[in-house]
């Protein structure tokens, strides 16, 4: 019934414009490499992180996600200490093992210059210039929004409401896609229609929330492909390159 109640809204109203993509674990296979700095920081200092506390890191701001980190491990330092550190370590792992998540380049294709494109993240914007340049996707996107400067990070939904205004597009007519708990809460918050479309290390968050999940980016492909359809009616959009 939702998927029915999803096209008949689509029909109604100018729906999708955009997308708006998180980035670590979505765009970026990251999340593995994350995992391993924590828990390489952690045994540094004799201690473990378990995947709970790991878990509800995911989508935050980098300093609000180490305050839960260094006070759950017991660490003795400070979330910005533990930022430095990360960040050193981090800077080393994206320099060398960069990957895309399977399917992103399918799903820019297919929606380049039919839709804005945005990406949204957690990430200082140092790491979305490492990731943007070493995907060689300079220009593909219309909005590249960090978290340097926005007040409060996932779940709360600023991040998504600052990069809509710099679509200047409502909310409503933009479609956000996440992997974590915290993300998908923070798009549903901001007002937009969200797809979850969870990897390794989400799998077992709460996507209840999200208006539908996908397995993987080939598959929130086909759904946003099915919400464009909805909007013209059910008449199928030419994709570029078909007549």
């Amino acid at each position: 019934m939702q998927a029915i109640g999803d096209l008949l809204q689509c029909s109604l109203m100018k729906f999708p414009r955009a997308l708006v993509f998180d980035m670590d674990g979505l765009m970026i296979d990251s999340e593995r490499l994350y995992v391993a700095a924590e828990r390489e920081i952690a045994a540094s200092f004799g201690r473990t992180v378990s995947d709970e506390t790991l878990g509800k890191m995911m989508g935050r701001k980098p300093v609000e996600s180490l305050e839960i980190y260094v006070r759950e491990a017991g660490l003795p330092i400070s979330a910005e200490e533990a930022f430095e550190i990360r960040s050193g370590i981090m800077r080393r792992k994206l320099g060398e093992d960069l990957r895309p998540m399977p399917g992103l380049d399918r799903i820019l294709a297919r929606f380049r210059g039919r839709l804005k494109l945005a990406v949204a993240t957690g990430a200082q914007a140092e790491f979305l210039r490492i990731a943007i340049s070493g995907l060689r996707l300079e220009g593909a996107f219309d909005v590249l929004q960090d978290s340097d400067g926005i007040a409060t990070g996932k779940p709360d939904p600023d991040i998504f409401l600052a990069a809509c205004r710099r679509l200047e597009l409502p909310p409503a007519s933009c479609v956000v896609l996440e992997d974590s708990q915290n993300g998908v809460a923070a798009g549903r918050r901001a007002g937009c229609y969200v797809i979850a479309v969870p990897n390794e290390y989400t799998r077992s968050h709460d996507f209840s929330p999200a208006d539908f999940v996908a397995a993987g980016l080939d598959g929130a492909s086909e759904h946003i492909e099915s919400l464009l359809e909805a909007a013209d009616g059910g008449v199928p959009r030419l994709r570029p390159g078909q007549q």
